[in-house]
């Protein structure tokens, strides 16, 4: 067989057992949520905060669409035209256009031009989230953020795109493969690395001071069987008002961390309830789940854009003549921002279901119905959440289930509806 044979009976392989892994580890049913709890539970919210939550997110829809469509809009013409071919000529002239500064800087360069592009968007959105209380930041503080995670993103990018075209001058013939199983060992390293090395970059974490509640929090994990260890707070404060809380890291390196937002703003025992969803991801093992399931999409991935640079057309269109060159580079992240868009659906129903079945582990976890409605609707306020957000852009774009919704939940589970 040939190698484009090869490569498509390998993607139809990648894509059946990604397909069926899901099938059978994403939990397709919910617990149950009646529409009828949602309404009250929507009436039971004080009317005032409901419309500053609504028209705080009706003030964030023309930023967060706005950078959708223009980001989108540019990754199409820098991939679909051979203006993306050359800006990556460009980057590699001053060095002899030698292909290891044509494949990281680039790569470095398209990217750059689809931020900046954006940017005015996300500054656009500042000024909403500054406004509404949300965000504590100043410009120069949102500014060093910001170049913080663009450094994160080129120095993970360029070593991708270094070793991807590296693969392909190698092997022209089966990149494909190698480049198959080195994006799908990315994903899980980047799973183990990001929470130890990345988190500290962007947050300072200290230990909870000894008390009442670092001692619940230590006792839920461990009847729960979850070994954690340390609980941590967060200096979230330093950004935002927002509360939250989250389980990080594999093994002897996993911690409950507290955003110390929640410590002022909610109860001890609203704490606990959500420290226990969150309890509920490590017992599940989602972290893994969404690793297994990320590293099986980015083999397909690769597999796929191999496949795809047997039309001709499509090449053509960019000004390049193989999937393999750098000089492809902007086609290639023109066709991965498609099927993000395409997939985020899915991605988005899969994480609503395991969302909530975190929520279900939460409730049996603490048997405290009552606290974790308390804490839905104390995290509504705070964070301005809208509490039943428009069907479609709750089924096209929400990663949770909705207030609501989970407050239902919450009242289902009390009458011991399962």
């Amino acid at each position: 067989m040939t190698p484009r044979l090869w490569a498509a009976c390998a993607l139809g392989v990648v894509l059946v057992a990604l397909v069926a892994y899901a099938g059978l580890v994403i939990p397709w049913h919910r617990p149950p949520a009646p529409r009828a709890d949602q309404l009250d539970a929507l009436r039971a919210l004080p009317g005032d905060q409901v419309q500053r939550a609504r028209a705080f997110h009706a003030e964030l829809r023309p930023s967060s669409y706005g950078a959708l469509a223009v980001g989108l809009a540019g990754a199409l013409v820098l991939g679909l035209t051979p203006l993306g071919a050359r800006l990556v000529s460009l980057a590699g002239r001053p060095f002899g256009d030698h292909w290891i500064a044509q494949a990281v800087l680039g790569g470095l360069l398209i990217v750059l031009a689809g931020e900046v592009l954006t940017l005015p968007f996300a500054a656009w959105r500042h000024t909403v989230v500054v406004r509404y209380g949300i965000s504590t930041q100043t410009w120069g503080a949102w500014a060093v953020d910001l170049a913080k995670s663009y450094a994160v993103g080129a120095v993970i990018g360029g070593l991708a795109l270094l070793g991807f075209y590296t693969v392909a001058r190698l092997a022209p013939r089966w990149w494909w493969a190698f480049g198959a199983a080195g994006a799908a060992a990315l994903v899980v390293l980047l799973s183990f690395v990001l929470p130890v090395l990345v988190e500290p970059i962007f947050n300072k974490f200290t230990p909870m001071a000894q008390g009442p509640l670092r001692t619940e929090l230590m006792s839920l994990a461990a009847r729960d069987g979850v070994p954690v260890r340390d609980v941590l707070v967060a200096d979230a404060s330093r950004r935002t008002r927002a509360v939250n809380a989250y389980v990080s890291g594999f093994g002897p390196t996993r911690r409950i961390v507290v955003y110390d937002t929640m410590l002022t703003e909610a109860t001890p025992a609203e704490v606990v309830s959500v420290a226990a969803h969150e309890l509920g991801h490590a017992k599940r093992g989602d972290v893994v789940i969404g690793t297994i399931i990320g590293a099986l999409g980015a083999a397909a991935a690769v597999i796929a854009l191999y496949l795809l640079g047997s039309l001709g057309w499509l090449l053509r269109l960019a000004g390049t003549e193989s999937m393999a060159e750098p000089r492809t580079l902007a086609l290639l992240l023109a066709l991965v921002t498609l099927a993000g868009l395409a997939g985020g659906p899915v991605q988005a129903l899969v994480s609503r279901r395991i969302e909530a079945r975190a929520d279900a582990h939460a409730l049996a976890l603490t048997g405290d119905a009552a606290t974790f409605e308390a804490m839905q609707r104390r995290l509504g306020s705070v964070n301005l959440s809208d509490p039943d957000p428009p069907t479609w852009e709750h089924v096209i774009f929400a990663s949770h289930p909705s207030t609501v919704e989970r407050m239902a939940a919450a009242r289902a589970y009390a009458r011991g509806e399962r």
